[in-house]
């Protein structure tokens, strides 16, 4: 479950600040897909990093298996995204000039899991996402889609318990974009995943259990959640 409370994201000063998300609560069930959906600007990058322990709002609460993750310092919100927690990104952010495999790895360095049981890990992940064959290659020597799929297989390596996704198919083709939702929804499905996609896309935001929509940084329509803990 996570809970999110009365959440307040502001940037800027004075006569010069922006609220970006304004006094937001919500409860998303375990093993739910939830689209954040908004227009360009509306809050839903910012909500997602917020709700993760990327970016810090200055007031509210996001609890996480009983913890206030807001509340904990630096290293140990890091420790605890490490181990609960990937992200895919509209534009990979995989690291082009090491191999497949070495991006996949990542991960598990960071979570600092054993390197005798990296290997069937990371092949593994790759096997999921149909990349095998691409562990040697050179990240940079992908095409788009392949990418996304590494980058996939680099957020499902450590078997995370919550997958947030930001615009994830925004800069494929719409083939390529729907073979890319069909291995995110059906790793959720397999592990029992929580799965929260932030998109503009109707589509894609259609194929989640629930929705929460955003507009100038509040929430306009929320569908397929509890309305327990909204204020």
């Amino acid at each position: 479950m996570i809970t999110v409370k009365n959440i307040t994201k502001t940037y800027g000063r004075k006569q010069n600040a922006f609220v970006a998300i304004d006094n937001l609560s919500f409860q998303i069930p375990s093993r739910t897909t939830v689209a954040i959906l908004g227009k360009s600007g509306s809050g839903k990058s910012t909500l997602m990093h917020a709700m993760s322990g990327l970016d810090r709002p200055e007031k509210g609460k996001v609890i996480i298996d009983g913890k206030d993750i807001l509340t904990l310092k630096a290293r140990d919100v890091d420790a605890f995204r490490a181990n609960k927690m990937s992200f895919i990104f509209q534009s990979f952010f995989i690291q082009a000039n090491e191999s497949c495999f070495d991006n996949v790895s990542l991960p598990l360095e960071i979570a600092k899991v054993p390197r005798s049981k990296r290997r069937a890990k990371v092949e593994a992940a790759l096997a999921a996402v149909e990349l095998s064959d691409k562990k040697k290659s050179r990240a940079r020597d992908l095409s788009g889609g392949q990418k996304q799929r590494l980058a996939i297989a680099r957020a499902i390596v450590n078997e995370p318990e919550i997958i947030f996704a930001d615009e994830p198919t925004g800069n494929l083709d719409s083939v390529t974009g729907e073979v890319v939702e069909d291995f995110l929804f059906q790793y959720a499905r397999d592990k029992g995943a929580t799965l929260i996609i932030v998109t503009h896309d109707p589509d894609l935001a259609g194929k989640c259990d629930a929705r929460i929509e955003i507009q100038d940084g509040t929430i306009s329509k929320m569908t397929g959640l509890p309305t327990k803990g909204k204020k």
